[in-house]
């Protein structure tokens, strides 16, 4: 069949050499350039970083470790509205609801928490969009913390154990609530009087 445009190109098929049978000049090379990436290497700039001695600056924009954050009286923010969940891609976030019960005002802000509420951290992606659906801002990414290396795949299932933010106001998270000193005397005065 003649083609269209009539710019047909006619090759030639050339017996192989020995040495390219062989693929001797392939094979030289290949250890050319890997010679060349050798040397080049040693002379540059070391790329390789010693963690955990050393770390690496985070990006302003890096999403961590997930957080549960209390409001200014110690109590947890989340009210177990399940929009984190339903926003997640990845079906990370689980969550079961509760009522809250008498005495327990100072616990909880809302009538409605979430008695569990987990995150599996081997599906999630860390990509933002369970604190952008928040409405009560209870869920934050760390900026500065990542998910530590683990062993077993149970330990990466994160319970409110591990989310709840501490209640000492010097423990807090660099975002979400910034408290001056003054801010962080006066919120530990309230929690010890309550």
């Amino acid at each position: 069949m003649e083609s269209l445009s009539n710019r047909a190109k006619i090759l030639e098929k050339k017996p192989m050499t020995l040495a390219e049978r062989a693929y001797l000049p392939a094979i030289f090379q290949g250890l050319s350039i890997t010679m060349q990436h050798f040397f080049r290497a040693a002379t540059k700039k070391q790329i390789t970083i010693r963690y955990p001695e050393e770390t690496r600056p985070f990006s302003p924009v890096f999403r961590g470790l997930h957080v549960l954050k209390r409001d200014e009286q110690g109590r947890e923010r989340c009210t177990a509205c399940g929009l984190c969940a339903v926003a997640c891609p990845a079906e990370a976030i689980t969550m079961v609801a509760g009522e809250r019960k008498k005495g327990e005002q100072n616990l909880y802000r809302e009538e409605k928490y979430a008695v569990s509420y987990e995150i599996n951290m081997l599906r999630c992606i860390f990509c933002g969009l369970c604190e952008e659906a928040c409405p009560k801002a209870a869920v934050y990414l760390q900026a500065d913390k990542m998910a530590p290396p683990r062993y077993e795949r149970d330990e990466f299932i994160y319970g409110k154990d591990r989310l709840v933010e501490p209640v000492s106001p010097d423990n807090r998270s660099k975002r979400g609530i910034q408290l001056t000193p003054e801010q962080a005397e006066k919120l530990r005065g309230q929690m010890q009087l309550a």
